[in-house]
C-alpha cells in the first residue's frame, strides 16, 4: 500500500513539473513559476516532427543533466534538439532556467532558440546547430582535426565569448550571471564564430541595482570561483573568474587540472611558473609554433591572470576584458597583414582604432 502511494506521489510530482515546463514554453503563468509572463515567438513542433527531424534520434551530439542533445534537420537546415529527461530533477531545473533566459535575451554570441516541443512528457528545445562543436574539443584534440586553432582564431573566439558574457552582465536588465562558463559551453559555428551555450545554471539579479545573488555555489570544478564557493555570494565577477580559466586554456591548450604524483595542479599555477621564466613561447600552445604577436600574447596572459585574482574586487569587468581582447586582436592582425611595415605609422594606429571602435580606457562601475 505504501509503495502504491509513493508511486502516485512521484507521478503527481513529475506531471506537475512538466506542466510547469509547458506553461513556461507556451508563455502561460504557471502556479509553480509565478510571474514568468513569458511569450514564445518560436515555433512549436509536435513530437512526431521531432522524431522526423532527428531521424528517430539517430545522432547524439551530447548529454547533460537535462537529457540528451540530438542532431536534426528542419528542411535543409541543421539544428540541435535538446530533449528533457523524464527522470532528471536537476535537468528539469536547468531546463526551466534555460527556457526563461533564452525567451528574453538575444545576442550574436549566445546560442539561438529556434523552436520547442510540448507534448505530454515529450518536452524539448530546438537550437541553431554549431558545426564545429565546442571549444574544448579543439583545445584537447578530441575532434581529430589535423589543423589546430591559430592565434588569431583563439583571440577571436575569446573575444566572442567575452562579448556574450558582457551582454549578459551589462546588456540585460537586471543583469544575468552565467555561472558555468567553461570551454565545453562555448560552441563554434562553421566559421569558428563562438557562442555561449547551456544557461541551465544561470542566475538573474533580483533588481538592476543589486550587487550579488545569495545562492549555494554551483559550477564546474577548476572553473569555479573560490570566493563564491566560500561566501555563496554570486556576482558577475564569478563569471570573470571562470572566463579567466577559459582564456588560459585558449592560450596554452592545456587541461584545467593536471594530476601528477597524486597532486592536482591548476592551470593558473602552471602558467604562473612559466611566466616567471619570462619566455612567452613556453606559455603559448606549442601547436601554434611561435606564429603569434608576442605583445598580444603577453597582454592576453595578463588579462587572464587578472581575471583569476583571489579577491573579486581586483578582477576586471567583462567590458574591460572585451576592450583589451580587441586590442590583442588588433596587434595580431597588424602583424599578420604587415601593417608595421607601413611608412606612415599613423595608418597602423588608425587601423587599430577602426577595428576596435571602442573606448580603450578601462571602465569603472
Amino acid at each position: 500500500m505504501l509503495l502504491v502511494i509513493a508511486e502516485a506521489v512521484i507521478i503527481f510530482r513529475q506531471r506537475k513539473r512538466y506542466a510547469a515546463a509547458r506553461n513556461i514554453i507556451l508563455g502561460k503563468r504557471g502556479s509553480s513559476i509565478k510571474g514568468s509572463g513569458l511569450e514564445s515567438k518560436q515555433r512549436q513542433y509536435s513530437f512526431n516532427e521531432i522524431v522526423k527531424m532527428t531521424n528517430n534520434f539517430d545522432r547524439i551530439l551530447g548529454r547533460g543533466g537535462f537529457g540528451t542533445v540530438y542532431h536534426g534537420f528542419i528542411e535543409d537546415i541543421h539544428v540541435a534538439v535538446k530533449m528533457l529527461s523524464l527522470s532528471s530533477v536537476q535537468g528539469y531545473q536547468q531546463f526551466i532556467a534555460e527556457v526563461k533566459l533564452l525567451m528574453r535575451v538575444h545576442h550574436r554570441n549566445l546560442t539561438s532558440l529556434i523552436g520547442y516541443c510540448n507534448e505530454e512528457t515529450n518536452i524539448g528545445l530546438i537550437y541553431e546547430y554549431m558545426a564545429n562543436g565546442n571549444l574544448d574539443e579543439h583545445l584537447s584534440r578530441k575532434n581529430n582535426r589535423e589543423k589546430s586553432l591559430n592565434w588569431e582564431d583563439r583571440l577571436r573566439i575569446a573575444l566572442d565569448a567575452a562579448q556574450g558574457l558582457e551582454y549578459l552582465h551589462n546588456g540585460c536588465k537586471p543583469p544575468i550571471v552565467h555561472r558555468d562558463v567553461k570551454c565545453t559551453n562555448i560552441l563554434l559555428d562553421e566559421n569558428l564564430h563562438a557562442k555561449l551555450a547551456d544557461f541551465g545554471l544561470s542566475k538573474c539579479f533580483a533588481a538592476d541595482g543589486d550587487t550579488h545573488v545569495s545562492t549555494i555555489a554551483a559550477g564546474t570544478p577548476g572553473y569555479l570561483d573560490l570566493e563564491y564557493t566560500t561566501s555563496n555570494r554570486l556576482t558577475e565577477k564569478s563569471d570573470v573568474y571562470s572566463f579567466g580559466v577559459v582564456l588560459l586554456r585558449i592560450i596554452t591548450g592545456q587541461s584545467v587540472i593536471i594530476v601528477r604524483e597524486d597532486t592536482a595542479y591548476h592551470i593558473s599555477q602552471r602558467v604562473n611558473s612559466m611566466v616567471a621564466e619570462g619566455d612567452i613561447t613556453k606559455v603559448v600552445d606549442s601547436r601554434i609554433q611561435g606564429d603569434f604577436d608576442r605583445n598580444s600574447a603577453w597582454r592576453a596572459v595578463e588579462i587572464a591572470m587578472a581575471s583569476l585574482s583571489v579577491t573579486s574586487a581586483e578582477r576586471p569587468y567583462m567590458r574591460d576584458i572585451v576592450t583589451h581582447l580587441k586590442d590583442c586582436l588588433a596587434a595580431e592582425l597588424a602583424r599578420k597583414h604587415n601593417f608595421c611595415d607601413l611608412q606612415n605609422e599613423d595608418s597602423v594606429e588608425q587601423f587599430s582604432v577602426n577595428l576596435i571602435s571602442t573606448d580603450m580606457t578601462p571602465s569603472a562601475r
